[in-house]
């Protein structure tokens, strides 16, 4: 395929060419051709490209197996500096006029939560940096386990925010904007999670069984037989919402149960589960 043809199909995928430092000019040029003159795995590229643009996908581990990681790992890095010197500041840029017609405590209310955010991503995106993405090609590297709730939760209050709470004085048209630039960014950073969460996936299951649960899907497991919801998983075990839904997806591949009274006898046969704890 001409990699000028793959843009034209989805045109979504402009963010990920650009992440990727894909400068544009393909003329006739293949997807294999532009990704071989930047030094990029096309495989790897095309792995990312389905991510961002196929709604829940989870690449097969064969895809996995042929992947070039530390291209994930590049592009994962370039997806921090696009959200803090690029949609950050266009965020900020919106908000500010947004509220110029609002009073004094309104901007400054706005202001503060904005910029707690900010640097709360900041010191997010530099863990990933200092203590995750180094050790994901390290087969015996123990990647501590991450927390994207904060980043995905303030993003919601903040849509909320604008949605449900702007003063009548601020700038409705700028809002609107605001809005939609909100939306795109929790997208794309929804992307970005499942993107990284199937290169740990990866570190850690590399030498089990496709069919095996690991021991975080069984940990989740469990919680599922004793009745816990999504929300009180995700505190139980310090993980996010986004987390716990993606292991459960898992499991329910891998067992090839979807219900929650199958998952529960599945969880008692298999001794992950006292049944006295069970409701």
């Amino acid at each position: 395929m001409k990699m000028a043809e793959l843009l034209e199909k989805d045109p979504s995928l402009i963010g990920v060419f650009s992440r990727m430092g894909f400068p544009f000019g393909y003329g006739d040029s293949s997807v294999a051709e532009v990704c071989a003159e930047a030094g990029t795995d096309p495989d790897t590229f095309l792995l990312i490209c389905r991510v961002y643009s196929q709604e829940g996908y989870r690449p097969a581990r064969e895809e996995l197996e042929k992947a070039d990681r530390s291209v994930i790992v590049k592009y994962l890095s370039m997806s921090h500096s696009h959200y803090m010197n690029v949609a950050m500041k266009d965020l900020a840029a919106g908000l500010g006029r947004m509220i110029v017609p609002c009073g004094d405590e309104t901007q400054r209310v706005i202001w503060s939560f904005f910029t707690d955010f900010k640097e709360e991503l900041q010191k997010h995106f530099a863990f990933e940096e200092e203590c995750v993405f180094p050790n994901m090609d390290s087969p015996d590297a123990d990647i501590p386990e991450e927390d994207h709730s904060a980043v995905e939760e303030t993003l919601e209050d903040l849509k909320s925010l604008v949605m449900k709470h702007l003063p009548a004085d601020a700038d409705q048209q700028e809002a609107f904007k605001v809005l939609s630039a909100i939306s795109s960014l929790q997208d794309d950073i929804r992307k970005h999670i499942l993107l990284e969460e199937t290169a740990l996936s990866w570190h850690a299951d590399e030498n089990q069984d496709d069919n095996a649960l690991s021991q975080r899907e069984k940990e989740i497991l469990s919680c599922v037989a004793k009745g816990m919801l999504n929300k009180e998983i995700a505190d139980h075990l310090n993980i996010s919402i986004h987390t716990v839904i993606s292991h459960r997806k898992n499991i329910t591949r891998k067992t090839g149960i979807k219900t929650v009274s199958g998952l529960t006898v599945y969880a008692l046969l298999n001794d992950l589960v006292d049944i006295h704890s069970i409701e």
